[in-house]
């Protein structure tokens, strides 16, 4: 959901064309085919995990890191009549229309959608199938409240001049979890009323929001909770952060020193899809089976930190004890969305950064 969350290390983009000239070599001692997966910078998964579906298809997954989800979908759109993988994992609804709408997908629908809840599944046209949902939310560095200033519970606190300075958010042009953001303040104020979604973003403007380009620079160098060195306090995250707090700690500790403000968290939904052109396309569907098996939904929420879509996964219970429960996640309808993101990002630039 790159997004950005805590991820490993990512292939370069120039190593994006080094995939698309490898074939399989003919013959009873062949090298495994390869299958390339296209994502973003905070996938992982467990070794062992996707050793037992390489072992399983005599197939290597080779991964190829795109940067943040935006950036992911606009390479494989660029590139769709020459495509660099044959699956493509990690867009959201907040960029599923504008894939859907290039065409970069082929139709397939796993039998394991069973095990997914209806509302995930919105929206996908039998095209691409959920994998996992997070909620992007402020978060907060408990530390930095702990005196006169109370911490803030509501998002129309944040034009409060007591929290002047104190915010990093992403810009939804660039970032996966800005854009994310952006349509929680349109879905929780709209574009009417006493505070329309442009005066919220006026009176953060005015209280010194700080915005920066990726979640990696926000959460990891601006933001001051956890390990981070920054000085703002208020971080547009995901409620499940304060897990990765808690699981990385050094030392160990008991509770997060983070916390997720659930008052309008937006839901962001992560797709895979077998990329249309794909000259191995039942592995690619194979591999689109394994991401929505049990084996390797239980292990999403420890490696990527967000919720696994399908019921039949396992969650640790590190994982249940320290992400925040969002009861009321703001949610958009994707046409409204495919409608009005662009002319909601300009408004915004207008607004904000102008």
């Amino acid at each position: 959901m790159s997004n950005g969350r805590f991820r490993l290390a990512a292939l370069v983009p120039a190593a994006l064309a080094l995939f698309v000239s490898c074939a399989p070599v003919a013959g009873p001692s062949a090298a495994p085919t390869q299958l390339v997966l296209l994502t973003h910078d905070s996938f992982a998964v467990s070794e062992a995990v996707l050793d037992g579906f390489e072992a399983a298809h005599a197939v290597d997954v080779q991964v190829l890191k795109a940067g943040d989800a935006g950036s992911m979908v606009n390479q494989a759109i660029l590139t769709k009549d020459a495509p660099l993988a044959d699956v493509l994992y990690g867009v959201d609804n907040t960029f599923l229309s504008r894939a859907l709408d290039a065409g970069i997908f082929d139709t397939y629908s796993p039998a394991a959608l069973a095990s997914v809840d209806s509302p995930l599944t919105d929206g996908t046209q039998g095209v691409v199938t959920p994998i996992d949902y997070g909620d992007v939310c402020i978060n907060i560095d408990k530390e930095a409240f702990t005196g006169d200033v109370p911490a803030p519970t509501q998002l129309i606190d944040l034009i409060d001049p007591a929290y002047r300075g104190m915010l990093v958010v992403e810009n939804p042009a660039t970032s996966s979890p800005g854009l994310a953001f952006l349509l929680a303040t349109v879905g929780r104020f709209g574009e009417a009323g006493n505070v329309t979604w442009l005066e919220f973003w006026r009176g953060l403007r005015d209280n010194d929001v700080l915005v920066v380009d990726d979640w990696d620079t926000a959460y990891l160098t601006s933001f001051s909770g956890g390990a981070s060195t920054g000085d703002r306090p208020i971080v547009v995250s995901y409620a499940t952060s304060p897990v990765a707090e808690v699981v990385f700690a050094d030392p160990p500790v008991d509770a997060a020193p983070t916390a997720a403000m659930t008052d309008a968290c937006f839901r962001q939904v992560e797709y895979a899809g077998v990329l249309h052109g794909t000259k191995r396309p039942e592995l690619a569907r194979a591999l689109i089976d394994f991401m929505l098996s049990p084996e390797f939904q239980s292990d999403v929420p420890l490696n990527m930190f967000v919720f696994p879509a399908s019921n039949l996964a396992t969650i640790p219970e590190v994982f249940t004890d320290n992400a925040a429960a969002v009861p009321d996640p703001v949610t958009l309808d994707s046409a409204d969305i495919a409608a009005n993101r662009e002319r909601w990002v300009t408004e915004w630039t207008d607004v904000v950064l102008r």
